[in-house]
């Protein structure tokens, strides 16, 4: 590697310049009362962890870990995500004073990054966990909570897509030969390459009936009305997933006010492996990436000596600011410029005004290399001089 530039940033890694700063401040600000409203409680975790608890126990790829090691000689890890740091905290306190548990987050998560790959290192996260119900309910609430809370921060026009990982796993199984063979299609379905799928159909020795299942699985998106025609590819002890879809379609059928925005998915797979149930994916239009997603995630506490139910949702705020409506903030910005001898009185009178809601920037006006061009940043200039004038 070349020398660093002085002016280069760690790969992945953005600055967030005023105006995106505002908009991520409006998500944060909007976000929370919503959030609050529905009973969540906001959680903070550290930003370092221990690599053999949340690094382990997290589904990120061990490659996509930033490792550090502390001066006991403890490897740790920037956090992947927020569900493993929250499933830890919940498992060891917060459980045992209240069941089920709420909780929200808004924070920043760190994945390490290829040098080709051209993607962030790391992004804030806002998202829900809902710790202590097995239930459909639960999963119609974070669904249905998603949906609002997507509504909420402006998104104009989005569809949610519902597939369940347990029901994968099954079809996948009955219709190969072997794990490895389960492994190798669900990691093509993760990467969406479906292409590659159904190529590796013809790689795998399978029969020409298990060829046909599993490409039934991409042949289309599953509406509300045929659930029933996956049942005869399910065994016995299998039906209660095709049940569990059943009911979590009944609740959203009451809940959303326009069901037509969700559209089931059994091919929709994850790289988060503590999935068990019901996942989704949340795509609007704007972005060729969903810009949330979410799912059960009961196995994961199983790590924490845990037996318990777990759902929520993360949004990625970096890809809700690609397609959020831009916003015309009605917001005055006074310069006050003052000159030698004038500072005192300029003080006053912007506080005097900021003390009445607006936004006052103080400033001398010998420090301003270019004062053309520095006035062009504000929408009302005055200058306040040591004989007592005031004037434009």
């Amino acid at each position: 590697m070349g020398k660093i530039q002085m002016f280069e940033k760690p790969l992945g890694m953005r600055d967030s310049f005023p105006e995106v700063n505002e908009q991520k401040e409006y998500i944060r600000s909007t976000a929370r009362n919503f959030i609050r409203n529905k009973g969540y409680d906001f959680i903070k975790t550290p930003s370092v962890e221990y690599f053999e608890t949340i690094g382990k126990a997290s589904a990120i790829d061990e490659s996509s870990l930033f490792k550090l090691v502390d001066n006991q000689g403890e490897t740790l890890v920037l956090r992947p995500d927020m569900t493993t740091p929250i499933a830890r905290i919940a498992a060891s306190k917060l459980l045992k004073e209240k069941n089920p548990l709420r909780l929200a987050y808004y924070a920043n998560v760190f994945r390490a990054q290829q040098r080709e790959g051209g993607r962030p290192a790391e992004f804030e996260q806002l998202g829900l966990e809902l710790i202590g119900d097995f239930s459909a309910y639960g999963d119609s609430e974070i669904i249905h909570t998603a949906v609002e809370l997507v509504k909420a921060l402006g998104v104009e026009s989005f569809r949610i897509t519902i597939g369940h990982a347990g029901l994968l796993t099954a079809f996948l199984t009955n219709n190969t030969n072997t794990v490895q063979q389960v492994d190798a299609l669900r990691q093509l379905l993760v990467e969406k390459n479906f292409v590659g799928f159904e190529q590796e159909l013809d790689n795998l020795g399978l029969l020409q009936e298990q060829k046909e299942n599993l490409t039934k699985l991409i042949d289309y998106t599953i509406d509300f009305k045929v659930f029933e025609n996956f049942r005869a590819y399910l065994t016995n002890e299998q039906q209660y997933l095709i049940d569990q879809l059943e009911q979590l379609k009944r609740l959203l059928e009451l809940q959303l006010k326009d069901p037509s925005i969700v559209s089931f998915d059994f091919s929709l797979a994850s790289h988060m492996s503590y999935y068990t149930g019901m996942l989704f994916e949340i795509y609007a239009a704007g972005s060729g990436f969903p810009i949330g997603n979410g799912g059960r995630y009961d196995e994961l506490f199983k790590q924490f000596d845990e037996q318990v139910g777990a759902t929520g949702f993360g949004i990625r705020v970096d890809r809700l600011l690609e397609v959020l409506p831009k916003r015309d903030v009605e917001e005055k910005h006074t310069l006050l410029l003052f000159t030698e001898g004038a500072y005192l009185k300029a003080n006053v009178l912007a506080e005097a005004r900021r003390n009445n809601a607006e936004r006052v920037t103080l400033q001398y006006i010998e420090s301003v290399h270019d004062l053309d061009v520095y006035k062009q940043s504000f929408d009302e200039v005055l200058i306040v001089s040591e004989g007592g004038s005031l004037r434009e």
